[in-house]
C-alpha cells in the first residue's frame, strides 16, 4: 500500500509521480462519448483544424482525471475515506492528442476531522504538465484519510 496515512503528511510535502502517459485519440473518444459531451472541438477533426489550435483538443475531463488518477498510487491508495470535493480547477494550456503528460502534487492543508476522530482532512495541490514542461491542469483536492492505526 503505497498512500500515505493522514498523520503521515506534513505541509510541504512534495512528490514528482513517477507515472507518465501519452494521450491517444482512443481516450479523447471515449471520455467523450463516455460523458455524451457533443463538442465538435473534441471529435471533429475539420471543425477542429478551422479553430485557433488547428487541431482536436484533448476534452478537459479526461485530462482533470488522469491528474488525479496519477497521483492516487503516491497519495491515497489504501488510506482514502473519501474525496471530500476538488477546488480551483484550472486549465491554462490545451492539452493534444500525442501529448505526453506528468503530475506533481504538493501538501498544501491538513486539517484533523471533527467527525471523525480516526481520520484527518489533507489539501492536495495537483498539477499537471506537458512534454513541454507547460502546466495543462491544476487543481485541489481536499481528501479524508484514514490515520495510522496506533495515531487513531
Amino acid at each position: 500500500m503505497p498512500g500515505k496515512f493522514y498523520d503521515q503528511w506534513c505541509i510541504g510535502d512534495r512528490i514528482v509521480h513517477d507515472l507518465r502517459r501519452t494521450v491517444t485519440e482512443t481516450d479523447n473518444i471515449l471520455i467523450t462519448t463516455l460523458t455524451h459531451n457533443p463538442q465538435p472541438l473534441h471529435l471533429d477533426a475539420e471543425y477542429a483544424g478551422a479553430t485557433e489550435f488547428g487541431r482536436v483538443v484533448v476534452n478537459g475531463i479526461f485530462t482533470f482525471g488522469l491528474l488525479i488518477g496519477i497521483s492516487v498510487g503516491d497519495t491515497t491508495l489504501g488510506t482514502l475515506v473519501a474525496n471530500l470535493g476538488y477546488d480551483k480547477v484550472a486549465m491554462p494550456k490545451p492539452v493534444f492528442i500525442g501529448d505526453t503528460l506528468r503530475a506533481e502534487t504538493a501538501v498544501v492543508d491538513l486539517r484533523e476531522s471533527g467527525s471523525r476522530p480516526g481520520a484527518g482532512i489533507v489539501t492536495f495541490r495537483h498539477h499537471m504538465f506537458n512534454q513541454r514542461d507547460e502546466e495543462v491542469c491544476s487543481c485541489l483536492r481536499m481528501a479524508l484519510l484514514k490515520k495510522t492505526p496506533a495515531a487513531a
